[in-house]
């Protein structure tokens, strides 16, 4: 029997697959925009599919917040999502 991901490996597979990265590239600090050449429209996109996975609304405010793996969990904690 498969074991089912937990939240924090969803988190990741829906942000290595916006940034177009492999999973072990993304690392809990490595800054979307200077690491992995994210742009605005990536990161709304990351925002968007968070919110449809886990069912949580983010203030579009928190989009400069989000700038890692490790801030987007924060993030997502504070609307809500657990790891």
């Amino acid at each position: 029997m498969e074991n089912a991901l937990s939240n924090a490996d969803v988190v990741k597979e829906i942000l290595c697959d916006i940034l177009e990265i492999e999973m072990d590239e993304l690392t809990e600090d490595g800054i979307f925009v200077d690491e992995y050449d994210a742009d605005s429209l990536r990161a709304v996109e990351i925002l968007a599919a968070l919110e449809r996975r886990f069912k949580v609304k983010i203030p579009e405010k928190e989009l400069p917040n989000m700038e890692n793996l490790r801030k987007v969990k924060e993030v997502l904690t504070r609307y809500g999502w657990q790891a």
